[in-house]
């Protein structure tokens, strides 16, 4: 038996008990064509994903964001949920996964028919004006755009995780955002949260109070690089609460991993929720499987 099938089989063991909080990061959608910043073929060496700051106080980024995301987004609105998707939603059907957690604002965990999810960094099918706090459906948003700017496309070569794609600076100088319906001047912004943005309070808040009730964590397709999610890794290895990495390369939460795989998750999350949702006997039991231990 190699490592790698003694890992997923402690992974498995932590699993059957039940009690298990998933926190899922971009790793988990490359296999809907939504490409990882930090995987094993990543875009964070060449993309600079939009900061706050500079959508907040520089119109002409706030235009190229408008401009990128409105060709990018049709390609994250037509993503469909990928077999990892589909596998954690059996999972938390078969009465294992509590909830999930998710770094990705592409939806595909509740398109996957997953409940209940906390998008811990918002999520891109909604848009909300700075000034007046009214929330709309990014379908609208696209109408207007797209009225607004007659004849706009591009060849999309690739799409960003968060949902834009590259365009030359002569055509981004032709964009037309627009302002919100509701009050006719505030500024329009995706409902997620940006670089240098901090995540709501109260959001945050329920995350822990997740962590703090799981019996497992389950880390999928994460890195763990930003703090706004390794926090609950950590939380949770303080409270003792095992946790179990899976994701292709290293994460910066490996230190804290009681079992970490490294494999395809679109190969290791089916077999998993074959093995769980069918009762399965394991091969190596979780108290004897081999594993990775940070």
């Amino acid at each position: 038996m190699d490592d790698v099938t003694q890992t997923i089989d402690a992974v498995a063991g932590l699993l059957a008990g039940g009690g298990v909080v998933v926190l899922s990061g971009a790793g988990l959608s490359t296999d809907s064509g939504i490409p990882d910043y930090r995987g094993p073929s990543g875009v964070a060496r060449r993309h600079t994903p939009m900061t706050f700051q500079a959508f907040t106080g520089d119109p002409a980024a706030r235009r190229r964001y408008w401009a990128r995301s409105h060709l990018g987004w049709r390609t994250i609105a037509r993503a469909a949920p990928n077999d990892g998707h589909a596998a954690v939603a059996r999972l938390q059907h078969a009465g294992l996964v509590d909830a999930v957690i998710t770094q990705n604002v592409d939806g595909l965990h509740t398109a996957a028919g997953s409940t209940p999810v906390v998008e811990l960094h918002g999520s891109l099918d909604a848009v909300v004006c700075l000034d007046c706090g009214d929330r709309t459906a990014r379908e609208e948003l696209d109408r207007r755009l797209r009225e607004a700017n007659p004849g706009f496309s591009a060849a999309v070569a690739a799409v960003n995780p968060d949902g834009d794609v590259d365009l030359p600076d002569a055509q981004v100088a032709r964009f037309r955002p627009v302002d919100c319906e509701r009050c006719r001047t505030g500024m329009l912004k995706p409902d997620v949260v940006f670089f240098g943005e901090t995540v709501p309070p109260a959001r945050v808040a329920a995350c822990f109070d997740l962590v703090q009730r799981a019996r497992a964590v389950l880390v999928l397709g994460s890195s763990l690089t930003v703090m706004s999610g390794r926090r609950f890794v950590i939380r949770a290895a303080k409270q003792g609460i095992p946790v179990a990495i899976v994701n292709q390369g290293p994460t910066r939460g490996d230190g804290y991993a009681t079992v970490r795989v490294d494999a395809p998750l679109g190969g290791v999350l089916p077999e998993l929720a074959d093995r769980l949702t069918t009762r399965a006997p394991l091969a190596v039991s979780g108290a004897d499987a081999a594993v990775t231990r940070g």
